[in-house]
């Protein structure tokens, strides 16, 4: 009816809802190739890719765009079976096929966790997989793949690696075990963002995922182990267990620095990693401190929250989670985090 809403490009207004549910459906149109800001959905080289996080998923529709906003999430895709052979979304694949008397397939994912909207997924495109699978300490299958762009495949078997090792010290360490039947990695290779946690598919620039011995350095080997830990260590410490909003980014991002600390510190040299991330604190984060742009690990205004993806969030973060470990003991500390856990799931 007329009146009954108001649609601008910066929000939709209903004036006068119904008191009972109701069932809003919401059609947008928007261009992907010519979103160049790389936020929402984005088409990337010949692939179509989403980043969400922080307010990203405003720009693909119309939502209550904020982190303490929780909601299943269904996801249908359709697209030209020539132009994107492969579709992937959040959670597990519930079914997918050919679309009748088109060219055109689809696939249903559906994610049974509620999360907020910046972990919102979809890809779409020509990439190659790289299959293995994986058995939680309970028991349960886990369909592992990770998708690279065509002829790439065979520089991700590190990666590989580094995922169930990611997944088996969770659960050792933390008691964190994973949550969904699949988990997808996708890696291409002008990504912006760097690597994004989203909810059982990551996206990540390539240059994290892939190596050979002929092309990359003891340091790529490294990097390429923590961030894929830290971005799976994401599904407990910022998907399950979300933020109220984005002054608490470093409950999520600081707290997962730390685990990827000690995630590397049992891979490798305990001592040889704190050097090096006392350096890097020193490097980056302590003149970050000492000049204009300093600021709480909590803020407590922004103007905008790109700006906050800072050295002191993610670094000095870690640094304090790692403070209250040692204040607590192993055992407090173990137990705290079986409390944080349990209580705010």
């Amino acid at each position: 009816a007329g009146g009954a809403y108001e649609a601008t490009p910066q929000a939709l207004v209903i004036p006068a809802p119904p008191a009972d549910r109701l069932m809003l459906e919401i059609e947008t149109l928007v261009d992907p190739t010519a979103n160049t800001q790389l936020m929402g959905l984005f088409r990337t080289s010949a692939n179509y890719c989403t980043q969400c996080e922080p307010e990203g998923f405003r720009r693909i529709t119309y939502f209550p765009d904020r982190s303490d906003v929780l909601a299943v999430y269904t996801t249908r895709i359709e697209a030209d079976k020539d132009e994107a052979p492969v579709l992937l979304g959040n959670g597990n694949l519930e079914k997918s096929g050919p679309i009748a008397g088109t060219n055109r397939h689809y696939a249903v994912w559906h994610d049974p966790w509620p999360k907020p909207s910046y972990l919102f997924a979809l890809v779409g495109g020509k990439l190659d997989k790289v299959p293995s699978h994986f058995v939680t300490a309970s028991g349960r299958p886990v369909e592992l793949g990770i998708y690279v762009e065509p002829g790439k495949a065979d520089r991700a078997a590190y990666a590989m690696d580094a995922l169930k090792r990611s997944m088996r010290w969770d659960e050792q360490a933390f008691g964190r075990e994973y949550d969904l039947d699949v988990f997808n990695i996708v890696a291409v290779s002008d990504f912006n963002m760097g690597a994004m946690e989203n909810k059982g598919l990551n996206v990540f620039n390539d240059k994290y995922v892939l190596a050979t011995p002929e092309t990359a350095t003891d340091a790529d080997y490294a990097n390429i182990e923590a961030i894929i830990a830290h971005e799976y260590f994401h599904n407990w410490s910022g998907n399950r267990i979300t933020c109220r909003d984005w002054f608490q980014l470093c409950l999520k991002e600081g707290l997962t620095v730390f685990r990827d600390q000690e995630f590397s510190s049992d891979q490798r040299s305990r001592p040889v990693k704190r050097i090096a991330d006392v350096r890097l604190l020193k490097a980056q984060q302590f003149t970050e401190d000492a000049g204009p742009l300093s600021h709480p690990v909590r803020p407590q205004v922004y103007r905008e929250i790109n700006n906050f993806y800072t050295a002191t969030v993610y670094e000095k973060g870690a640094e304090v989670v790692r403070m209250l470990k040692t204040l607590l003991g192993e055992e407090g500390f173990r137990a705290g985090m079986d409390l944080y856990f349990t209580r705010h799931d």
